[in-house]
């Protein structure tokens, strides 16, 4: 990479380009800040993502981020980290150079947006970008209304390039007000009764236990959640998304290990197992960030589909969710059936196109 770029406005704010590696230099803190100061907060936004995906991924060698410092009364706070990576894609079916987030869509992230305080000026990065190569720029799996990158997509729109947003994925969620007991209050009285059935018919024939696996133990859990993940696709009993199960591809294996290994020493992982009679069951993989409960990925033995371990385990983690006071019960991307029967409700994330001012990018505004 060549030497970092360095831009400053008429503010005293100092935008700079150096590598995602320098960036994640700057330490968990600093990222942490920002993302407490900014307009959404998503896990996939964090230090321990990012760096996890830089051990996972390839690409990341290549991958850089913009860095806006502020300048007024003497400061020098960062106020915003862009981690960006030029990739080539096919933008229907033209071949174009596409600027998009770094850590692309590896291991589906959702509720993405620019990493700024609601202070942070963004316009002052918009000449460190034009100095970039690309075509378009694709800001993909926006948080809805994401504030950072709306202010971003304005600040190019004034330059001239043009924009473009569009909805994606469906993300159900759960508002978790009141408890347990009021949850079951607002389903059918036949789904209460489901509910109330399938755990107490597991603890009239088995001794049940629920397990958590952090410190010393994520690695243990980690292979229980994937030897269980594995069992319930090789059964045929998955309940949609991509065949084959969720970590197939070694990078996203390594990618959930690390970012796991992280939440573990905040004390934010959830990675959870029922068990039977001493023996695992059902495995859960989960997170917390701010008020937020997010479900990623579980598995289940198919001996005991008949029991429904998956959703007595689900339950389970959702009154574990009230009980610790948390808002809401994210079951991000996709509108599989099961999680429709825990929620109606859900919310759109969005995609951004930029398309560089000039002939080209009209063409391809014209091709799309």
């Amino acid at each position: 990479m060549s030497a970092p770029a360095i831009a400053t406005t008429r503010a005293g704010d100092t935008a700079s380009r150096m590598s995602l590696s320098d960036a994640l230099a700057l330490g968990p803190e600093v990222w942490d800040e920002i993302q407490a100061q900014s307009g959404a907060r998503s896990p996939f936004m964090s230090w321990a993502w990012h760096r996890a995906w830089t051990d996972a991924d390839p690409e990341a060698v290549a991958a850089q981020a913009l860095v806006l410092r502020s300048g007024g009364g003497g400061g020098n706070a960062v106020q915003a980290i862009v981690p960006l990576l030029t990739r080539h894609l096919r933008f229907h079916r033209v071949r174009v150079r596409a600027l998009t987030w770094a850590i692309g869509d590896l291991g589906c992230p959702d509720h993405l947006d620019v990493l700024a305080t609601g202070a942070a000026d963004l316009a002052a990065l918009v000449p460190l970008l034009e100095e970039l190569e690309w075509d378009v720029i694709v800001l993909s799996n926006l948080a809805p209304h994401a504030p950072g990158a709306v202010q971003l997509a304005q600040a190019m729109a004034a330059r001239g390039h043009a924009t473009q947003r569009q909805p994606l994925w469906v993300c159900p969620y759960l508002e978790l007000a009141g408890d347990w007991e009021t949850y079951l209050k607002s389903v059918t009285r036949s789904r209460r009764q489901a509910l109330r059935y399938m755990e107490k018919n597991l603890r009239r024939h088995h001794t049940v236990t629920i397990t958590d696996y952090d410190g010393e133990r994520v690695e243990e859990g980690w292979r229980r959640l994937v030897a269980l993940h594995e069992r319930r696709w090789a059964d045929g009993a998955g309940d949609g998304g991509e065949g084959g199960g969720a970590f197939r591809d070694p990078r996203v294996d390594r990618l959930h290990r690390r970012f796991a290994a992280e939440l573990a020493r905040r004390g934010q992982l959830w990675l959870t197992t029922l068990d039977l009679d001493g023996e695992p069951a059902a495995a859960w993989y989960g997170f917390t960030c701010a008020d937020t409960a997010y479900f990623y990925q579980s598995g289940r033995d198919p001996r005991w589909e008949r029991e429904s371990v998956g959703q007595v385990l689900l339950a389970m983690m959702i009154r574990r969710a009230m009980e610790r006071g948390l808002k809401r019960f994210d079951f991000l991307r996709g509108e599989d059936p099961y999680k429709r029967q825990w929620t109606t409700v859900g919310q759109t994330t969005e995609e951004i196109t930029i398309f560089r001012r000039g002939l080209r990018g009209r063409w391809l505004r014209g091709v799309e």
